[in-house]
């Protein structure tokens, strides 16, 4: 494999030591392996944690890991020193870094979202390597609660990478931890072994990946959610032990390593991938019955199908498209408002023009711009 574009994501427990400080040998040792492969064609992004880590050993205070502003204080005093590392190792090589911090809200806006792709483009176009963390001082997402109907798209690296590749069309995502991959059981049990291969992201597989990393917020549970990302969208994904020597190399050239996430054959659009993983959704529109199996059957969404709607959203937004059950079955972006909905919900054609005065669209959702779950 080679000239390919990688999205390399280091977990915390990767990069601190066991009291939480900056294990610098072992930040060091990747960036080796991620200038080697820069060297030998490939193009890389990588997606770091360790922020909230360095910044909690750097101002050296007592964790609290139940106050986010806390947390995101030291995020703030964290990323700074991380950055400073990257850049000295990398320079080294005569590489140049840039630092990209996201929010949900960057990726679930389609223009923010097109904005953040280009800049990515130009980067690698400029032989740059973006380092990408999770903009920890300004989202909160994972303990605030969102308004009913909404949903955001993500809070963790390990999702984050999976949107990155994404949005990037990148050929593939190497995940480095402090496992091997993805086990039968806990790998601390004696039973309990390697799964080599996925094709399939199963309920027993959900099971075995339960549970949570010492420093980071994920766990195994977000990278097989990102590996389902991944797999759904063409894009093969392994997870790899950040220890073994020369994980990336091998990775890269083709070696049986961790554990490998075999993609989908035929991945989805561009714009629908956007709509499954980048977009959070601003709302939700509920379906009788017959729309739903229309809809299932390749249909698009029209407004007489429509019998509630909730949340706020606008023109252009994403939003959740329920069934009689309330479960979501699919998301699409609408071509109306939600105020516009609730006017024209149950009506035909005829009736939308002389409640509103026009028509935008026939259809509420068209199903070029639906995704099904």
């Amino acid at each position: 494999m080679s000239g390919k574009l990688v999205v390399v994501k280091i977990g915390t427990g990767s990069l601190v030591k066991n009291d939480g400080s900056l294990n610098l040998e072992s930040m060091k040792r990747l960036v080796d392996q991620i200038a080697q492969a820069v060297k030998k064609g490939h193009k890389v992004i990588l997606v770091t944690s360790g922020a909230i880590a360095a910044g909690i050993a750097e101002l050296n205070v007592k964790p609290n890991p139940n106050d986010i502003v806390f947390k995101q204080a030291c995020a703030a005093a964290g990323q700074s020193i991380l950055m400073s590392h990257y850049r000295e190792y990398f320079k080294a090589y005569g590489l140049k870094v840039a630092q990209v911090l996201l929010t949900e809200k960057d990726l679930a806006d389609r223009m923010s979202y097109l904005h953040t792709c280009n800049v990515f483009d130009r980067l690698l176009q400029l032989g740059v390597i973006p380092i990408v963390n999770e903009n920890d001082v300004t989202s909160v997402n994972e303990i605030i609660p969102v308004m009913e109907g909404q949903e955001v798209n993500f809070s963790d690296n390990d999702i984050l990478s999976a949107l990155i590749a994404n949005a990037t069309e990148a050929d593939l995502i190497v995940i480095l931890t402090t496992v091997d991959g993805l086990y039968t059981k806990s790998p601390e049990k004696p039973d309990a072994k390697l799964i080599p291969i996925v094709k399939k992201i199963t309920p027993e597989l959900r099971k075995a990946a339960e549970g949570k990393s010492k420093f980071g917020r994920g766990g195994m549970k977000t990278k097989i959610q990102a590996a389902e990302i991944a797999m759904r969208s063409g894009i093969p994904l392994v997870i790899a032990n950040s220890q073994r020597e020369n994980v990336l190399l091998d990775v890269l050239e083709g070696k049986h390593v961790g554990t490998f996430f075999k993609p989908a054959e035929k991945g989805l659009s561009g714009i629908k991938k956007w709509i499954a993983y980048g977009a959070g959704t601003k709302g939700q529109i509920q379906v009788n019955e017959g729309a739903k199996e229309a809809i299932l059957k390749g249909a698009s969404l029209l407004a007489v199908g429509i019998e509630n709607v909730s949340g706020r959203f606008l023109i252009g937004e994403v939003v959740s498209i329920i069934g009689p059950d309330g479960k979501e079955f699919a998301r699409g972006i609408s071509n109306y408002t939600s105020e516009e909905i609730n006017l024209i919900k149950g009506m035909n054609t005829a009736q939308i023009r002389k409640t509103l005065g026009y028509i935008r669209q026939k259809e509420v959702i068209n199903r070029k711009r639906m995704f099904l779950k």
